[in-house]
């Protein structure tokens, strides 16, 4: 398996429900990386450049309005890159399915997530898809020097940066050699 990025969205409702950090300690088993992560205000232009995919869908106009907490009275998200091995079918895993009532009971949107009387669905997470969606909707919501590291290899033209533990061989390596 590969070391691999992937990005993560804590939405406004999980946020308007002071759900971050159940939301967050779901994630620590996975022994991921955090490489990136800041509060966003979700401009009207980034929310449907996230949800381009989604254009054509009679509910577009209401998921880009939930992505910038029009409908919550939170008017951020949490974005967050992940990096380590097979973290995008590991988180994947933990958020579970996108909709929450068909999402396992244990995982994120299954045990989190609702559906609105109104018809809303309120899932609580973003989790990239697959790895061209991660280096597309990393690239959206970070520059590449909000990242601790390149997300891709030879991203922006350098070498993929070690993972903790390599670095941490590297080191000890060296001080073998060194002595």
């Amino acid at each position: 398996m590969a070391e691999e990025a992937t990005l993560v969205i804590i939405k406004p409702d999980a946020i308007q429900r002071g759900l971050t950090g159940a939301v967050l300690s779901r994630f620590d088993p996975l022994r991921l990386d955090v490489i990136g992560v800041k509060a966003v205000r979700v401009s009207q232009e980034l929310a449907e450049s996230h949800y381009h995919h989604l254009r054509e869908k009679p509910f577009f106009r209401e998921i880009v309005d939930y992505l910038q907490g029009r409908l919550h009275g939170t008017n951020y998200v949490l974005a967050f890159v992940f990096w380590g091995e097979n973290a995008i079918e590991g988180v994947r895993q933990v958020t579970g399915a996108t909709h929450p009532e068909k999402a396992e009971p244990t995982s994120i949107r299954g045990s989190l997530g609702r559906m609105m009387t109104s018809g809303l669905m309120e899932n609580v997470v973003h989790a990239s898809s697959d790895r061209s969606e991660a280096e597309r909707e990393i690239a959206l919501w970070f520059k590449p020097h909000e990242l601790l590291r390149p997300v891709s290899r030879g991203a922006a033209g350098l070498p993929a940066a070690p993972s903790a533990a390599q670095a941490g061989a590297q080191r000890a390596a060296g001080a073998k050699r060194s002595k």
